[in-house]
């Protein structure tokens, strides 16, 4: 079973990361569509992906050129205290803690350079067409029924989702490496991954099966048959997979939205 602990010091490789990384940050953020929050979901997705998340936030702190002074004043605690965090002689800090990092790093670079546009926005964001988390959980069904898909491996009863990603199948695969790739996953591993402009469906599920963190649904959108391969390897990996037959791309992250608001209170 998938557990709803809060630890994010688990490493990258282990089942306990994936279980752990799930209702914390779902809670915190609620919905990724607009310019800040897509960077707060990138930066604290980057820093929950890291095997030393106190490094990983001291170096988004030094690439923005943020004092330490300046940021621990803007959190309420002491430069001491920061620096523990930071150095890694802290325990690993909770997400809350890394949601209000990441905060207050876009609150005082909205009121210096704007460095934290640049850095998010690339060309291999471009992969990524949309990004959402759910206030609680959601049936996956509900989800599937959003976006007219049909089941083909695994069993989606009692699956519950909280948070979806919609990519562009071929930029994922050929744009998307590494802990680039890991940005998928927004806030959660306990999301529906939506690969769109797919052929057979075998390279989505093929990146998938070497990637360290699985989603727990796959959908694909596209096709209107996928390589049995495709659905062997879903299988095998326990993921329940879809074939969405939603009319166009900009429909199905409509519908995702949709899902998303209705689920804010």
């Amino acid at each position: 079973m998938r557990s709803s602990g809060t630890s994010i010091r688990a490493p990258f490789g282990s089942l306990r990361h994936r279980q752990t990384l799930k209702i914390p940050f779902a809670k915190c953020l609620i919905q990724l569509e607009s310019s800040e929050t897509d960077a707060l979901a990138k930066i604290a997705g980057n820093v929950v992906a890291s095997p030393d998340p106190g490094r990983a936030m001291k170096a988004w702190r030094a690439k923005l050129g943020i004092k330490q002074v300046m940021l621990a004043k803007t959190l309420a605690i002491s430069p001491s205290v920061l620096s523990d965090y930071e150095s890694g002689r802290r325990p690993s800090p909770g997400v809350q803690f890394v949601k209000k990092y990441v905060e207050a790093l876009i609150k005082l670079d909205a009121g210096r350079d704007r460095m934290i546009p640049k850095l998010v926005s690339s060309g291999k964001d471009e992969a990524i067409l949309s990004i959402g988390e759910f206030a609680g959980p959601v049936e996956a069904s509900a989800v599937l029924k959003a976006i007219d898909a049909r089941v083909l491996a695994g069993d989606e009863k009692h699956v519950k989702l909280y948070g979806y990603t919609v990519v562009d199948s071929i930029k994922t695969i050929y744009a998307l490496s590494g802990y680039d790739f890991y940005k998928i996953f927004g806030a959660t591993t306990e999301r529906a991954l939506v690969f769109t402009k797919v052929g057979m469906g075998r390279s989505p599920l093929v990146a998938i099966r070497v990637s360290q963190l699985k989603p727990r649904v796959v959908i694909i959108h596209g096709p209107k048959n996928l390589d049995p391969l495709a659905v062997d390897l879903a299988r095998r990996e326990r993921i329940v997979l879809a074939l969405s037959s939603a009319p166009s791309v900009e429909s199905l992250i409509s519908a995702l939205r949709a899902v998303t608001l209705s689920h804010q209170s």
